[in-house]
Protein backbone atom coordinates (compact mmCIF):
# COMPACT_ATOMS: atom_id res chain seq x y z
CA UNK A 1 0.00 0.00 0.00
CA UNK A 2 1.45 3.57 -1.39
CA UNK A 3 0.22 5.25 1.88
CA UNK A 4 2.29 2.76 4.39
CA UNK A 5 5.55 3.13 2.68
CA UNK A 6 5.11 6.94 2.34
CA UNK A 7 4.42 6.75 6.64
CA UNK A 8 7.88 4.14 6.60
CA UNK A 9 9.33 6.59 4.62
CA UNK A 10 8.98 9.57 6.94
CA UNK A 11 9.15 7.42 10.00
CA UNK A 12 12.72 6.60 8.82
CA UNK A 13 13.93 10.14 8.09
CA UNK A 14 16.29 12.18 10.85
CA UNK A 15 14.20 15.78 10.48
CA UNK A 16 16.20 18.82 10.17
CA UNK A 17 16.03 21.39 13.05
CA UNK A 18 16.52 24.59 12.60
CA UNK A 19 19.89 26.02 12.93
CA UNK A 20 19.07 29.66 14.56
CA UNK A 21 22.62 30.81 15.19
CA UNK A 22 22.91 31.49 10.95
CA UNK A 23 20.34 34.46 11.36
CA UNK A 24 22.20 37.26 12.74
CA UNK A 25 20.77 38.54 15.52
CA UNK A 26 19.82 41.82 14.58
CA UNK A 27 18.19 40.73 11.63
CA UNK A 28 15.83 38.59 13.91
CA UNK A 29 12.40 39.92 14.85
CA UNK A 30 11.88 42.03 18.05
CA UNK A 31 11.19 39.28 20.97
CA UNK A 32 12.40 36.80 17.99
CA UNK A 33 10.40 33.84 16.67
CA UNK A 34 7.45 32.07 17.86
CA UNK A 35 6.62 28.99 17.69
CA UNK A 36 4.21 27.18 15.55
CA UNK A 37 3.05 23.60 14.16
CA UNK A 38 1.28 22.08 11.28
CA UNK A 39 -0.34 18.74 10.92
CA UNK A 40 0.06 17.25 7.37
CA UNK A 41 -2.86 15.09 6.73
CA UNK A 42 -1.89 12.15 3.96
CA UNK A 43 -4.60 9.46 2.61
CA UNK A 44 -5.32 7.10 0.31
CA UNK A 45 -8.28 8.06 -2.73
CA UNK A 46 -8.39 5.77 -5.39
CA UNK A 47 -5.27 3.88 -5.09
CA UNK A 48 -3.33 7.78 -4.95
CA UNK A 49 -1.64 9.24 -1.73
CA UNK A 50 -3.02 12.61 -1.23
CA UNK A 51 -2.30 15.57 1.36
CA UNK A 52 -4.95 17.31 2.55
CA UNK A 53 -4.72 21.62 2.57
CA UNK A 54 -6.70 24.54 3.23
CA UNK A 55 -7.17 27.33 1.19
CA UNK A 56 -7.14 30.74 4.22
CA UNK A 57 -9.97 33.89 3.69
CA UNK A 58 -9.28 36.58 1.67
CA UNK A 59 -10.20 38.83 4.43
CA UNK A 60 -7.52 37.06 6.88
CA UNK A 61 -5.25 39.99 8.72
CA UNK A 62 -2.36 37.12 8.06
CA UNK A 63 -1.77 34.71 4.93
CA UNK A 64 -4.81 36.17 3.10
CA UNK A 65 -6.06 34.11 0.30
CA UNK A 66 -2.96 31.19 0.85
CA UNK A 67 -2.98 27.58 0.56
CA UNK A 68 -1.73 26.12 4.10
CA UNK A 69 -1.91 23.39 6.24
CA UNK A 70 -3.51 23.42 9.57
CA UNK A 71 -1.90 24.56 12.22
CA UNK A 72 -0.94 27.71 14.24
CA UNK A 73 0.77 28.68 17.46
CA UNK A 74 1.83 26.72 19.96
CA UNK A 75 0.25 27.77 23.09
CA UNK A 76 2.23 28.23 26.57
CA UNK A 77 2.95 24.37 27.67
CA UNK A 78 1.95 22.94 24.71
CA UNK A 79 4.33 20.53 22.71
CA UNK A 80 4.76 20.55 18.74
CA UNK A 81 2.60 17.70 17.98
CA UNK A 82 -0.22 18.73 20.25
CA UNK A 83 -0.75 21.70 19.14
CA UNK A 84 -0.83 20.43 15.35
CA UNK A 85 -3.71 18.16 16.15
CA UNK A 86 -5.32 20.95 18.21
CA UNK A 87 -5.10 23.24 15.56
CA UNK A 88 -6.68 21.09 12.87
CA UNK A 89 -9.24 19.93 14.98
CA UNK A 90 -10.00 23.57 15.29
CA UNK A 91 -9.86 24.53 11.51
CA UNK A 92 -11.24 21.45 10.02
CA UNK A 93 -13.10 19.50 12.21
CA UNK A 94 -10.34 16.26 12.68
CA UNK A 95 -10.31 14.64 15.78
CA UNK A 96 -7.27 14.13 17.19
CA UNK A 97 -8.41 10.31 17.26
CA UNK A 98 -8.84 9.59 13.76
CA UNK A 99 -4.99 10.55 13.04
CA UNK A 100 -2.22 8.08 13.08
CA UNK A 101 0.47 9.89 13.86
CA UNK A 102 3.79 9.36 11.09
CA UNK A 103 6.48 11.56 12.49
CA UNK A 104 7.60 15.22 12.23
CA UNK A 105 9.09 16.65 8.97
CA UNK A 106 12.20 19.34 8.96
CA UNK A 107 11.38 22.57 11.01
CA UNK A 108 10.77 25.64 8.38
CA UNK A 109 10.55 29.65 8.68
CA UNK A 110 7.33 31.42 7.96
CA UNK A 111 9.12 34.63 6.86
CA UNK A 112 6.21 36.74 6.53
CA UNK A 113 4.75 36.54 10.69
CA UNK A 114 8.04 34.69 12.10
CA UNK A 115 7.18 31.39 12.91
CA UNK A 116 9.47 29.11 13.51
CA UNK A 117 7.50 25.68 12.52
CA UNK A 118 7.61 22.18 13.03
CA UNK A 119 5.04 19.88 10.94
CA UNK A 120 3.92 16.72 11.76
CA UNK A 121 2.63 14.54 9.18
CA UNK A 122 -0.34 12.15 10.03
CA UNK A 123 -2.47 9.42 8.53
CA UNK A 124 -5.81 9.90 8.22
CA UNK A 125 -9.07 8.39 7.04
CA UNK A 126 -10.60 8.92 3.93
CA UNK A 127 -13.79 9.67 3.18
CA UNK A 128 -13.84 12.04 6.17
CA UNK A 129 -16.56 14.47 7.27
CA UNK A 130 -14.27 17.52 7.46
CA UNK A 131 -16.00 20.80 8.75
CA UNK A 132 -13.84 23.89 7.76
CA UNK A 133 -14.41 26.39 10.62
CA UNK A 134 -15.21 29.55 8.35
CA UNK A 135 -13.07 32.45 10.11
CA UNK A 136 -9.82 30.53 9.57
CA UNK A 137 -10.80 28.28 6.86
CA UNK A 138 -12.85 29.17 3.36
CA UNK A 139 -12.05 25.63 1.53
CA UNK A 140 -10.59 22.05 1.68
CA UNK A 141 -8.10 21.05 -1.06
CA UNK A 142 -7.08 16.81 -1.71
CA UNK A 143 -4.14 17.31 -3.95
CA UNK A 144 -2.69 14.00 -5.23
CA UNK A 145 1.26 13.21 -4.40
CA UNK A 146 1.96 11.99 -7.38
CA UNK A 147 0.09 14.87 -9.70
CA UNK A 148 3.03 17.69 -7.74
CA UNK A 149 5.57 15.32 -9.90
CA UNK A 150 4.46 16.42 -13.04
CA UNK A 151 6.47 18.66 -15.39
CA UNK A 152 6.34 22.30 -14.53
CA UNK A 153 4.01 22.01 -11.69
CA UNK A 154 6.85 22.63 -8.84
CA UNK A 155 9.54 25.30 -9.46
CA UNK A 156 12.22 26.41 -7.12
CA UNK A 157 13.83 29.99 -6.75
CA UNK A 158 16.80 31.11 -4.37
CA UNK A 159 15.70 33.44 -2.22
CA UNK A 160 16.88 35.00 1.73
CA UNK A 161 14.89 35.38 4.88
CA UNK A 162 16.63 37.49 7.95
CA UNK A 163 20.21 37.22 5.87
CA UNK A 164 20.18 33.47 5.34
CA UNK A 165 19.43 32.49 2.15
CA UNK A 166 16.21 29.78 1.71
CA UNK A 167 14.59 28.18 -1.57
CA UNK A 168 11.23 29.19 -2.42
CA UNK A 169 9.48 26.12 -3.65
CA UNK A 170 6.26 26.99 -5.71
CA UNK A 171 3.67 24.55 -7.04
CA UNK A 172 1.21 25.61 -9.44
CA UNK A 173 -1.97 23.20 -8.88
CA UNK A 174 -4.76 24.15 -11.62
CA UNK A 175 -5.42 27.78 -10.99
CA UNK A 176 -3.60 27.61 -7.33
CA UNK A 177 -0.15 28.72 -6.06
CA UNK A 178 1.38 26.86 -3.00
CA UNK A 179 4.69 29.18 -1.72
CA UNK A 180 6.18 29.85 1.56
CA UNK A 181 6.47 27.35 4.20
CA UNK A 182 3.54 25.57 3.03
CA UNK A 183 5.75 25.25 -0.26
CA UNK A 184 8.63 23.83 1.62
CA UNK A 185 6.79 21.29 3.78
CA UNK A 186 5.34 20.11 0.53
CA UNK A 187 8.66 19.67 -1.15
CA UNK A 188 10.12 17.91 1.22
CA UNK A 189 7.37 15.17 1.24
CA UNK A 190 7.33 15.34 -2.26
CA UNK A 191 11.37 14.38 -2.07
CA UNK A 192 10.56 11.46 0.29
CA UNK A 193 7.25 10.35 -1.89
CA UNK A 194 9.73 10.58 -5.02
CA UNK A 195 12.47 8.23 -3.29
CA UNK A 196 9.88 5.03 -3.28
Amino acid sequence: MKLARLAAAVCSRTPVRLDLEQIPAERLPPGGLARGAVLVPIFQKGGEVNVLLTRRPAGMRRHAGQISFPGGRIEEGEDPLAAALREAHEEVGLVPAAVQVVGPLSETLVHRSAFRLTPWVGAVPYPYPYAAAPDEVEGILEVALGALLEPGVHRVERGEAWGVPVDAHRFSVGTDVIWGATGRILAELVDVWRSL
